[in-house]
């Protein structure tokens, strides 16, 4: 029986398989990113390392095969994550010394400019998430229990609306989040991404 339930430091690992093996529009990035430890890093890891009380996994008795994970203010977090993790991850992910040219390099110019998740226009939506399940685990409910639990946690935070950001391309995502009642907010330069958010209140 699967079940949502908050994040353990014993997930770790299991977060990292999640993120790769959904990392490209949700589907396998390994082909892409070939450092298993690069979008973990950026996209994952941070928030169970940061904001772990934020943090909650769809378990399937044996492990995580889901995750939900965020902050309540993404101003903070991107603070703390400049001055707290990228310390931890910069020796394995150094700073480009110019432009970058790949796939990965343009993740780890990412990893480098926390800021870029500071956007004038989200400012009434202080909060942020990441979720992604594994394949088998999609178009099954899970989602909503995982957001549910996400939201409840920001609700009682006292954080009144949270944002996110998906992959415009991934279609299928944008369904699920247009069930879920999130709308898009409109931002001057968005980039390949679509930002989407929805009060905290209860579903």
């Amino acid at each position: 029986m699967l079940t949502v339930r908050p994040y353990r430091p014993d997930d770790r690992a299991a977060l990292g398989d999640i993120c790769v093996r959904t990392a490209h529009e949700g589907g396998d990035s390994r082909h892409i990113y070939p450092d298993l430890d690069l979008m973990p890093g950026i996209f994952a890891l941070p928030y169970a390392h940061l904001e772990p009380d934020l943090a909650f996994v769809l378990d399937d008795g044996e492990r995580a095969v889901g995750y939900i994970l965020g902050t309540a203010d993404t101003a903070a977090f991107v603070e703390r994550f400049r001055t707290e993790w990228l310390p931890l991850v910069s020796e394995r992910f150094p700073p480009l010394d110019g432009p970058p040219s790949t796939p990965s390099e343009v993740m780890i110019d990412l990893l480098h400019r926390p800021e870029r998740m500071i956007v004038p226009e989200l400012a009434g939506h202080p909060a942020h998430l990441h979720i992604d399940l594994l394949p088998d685990h999609q178009r099954k409910g899970h989602g909503r229990a995982l957001m549910n639990a996400f939201l409840d946690a920001l609700h009682r935070k006292g954080v009144a609306a949270v944002h996110l950001g998906m992959v415009t391309a991934n279609t299928a995502a944008r369904a699920f989040y247009d069930r879920l009642g999130f709308h898009e907010i409109p931002v001057a330069d968005p980039g390949p991404l679509t930002y989407l958010g929805r009060r905290t209140a209860p579903m």
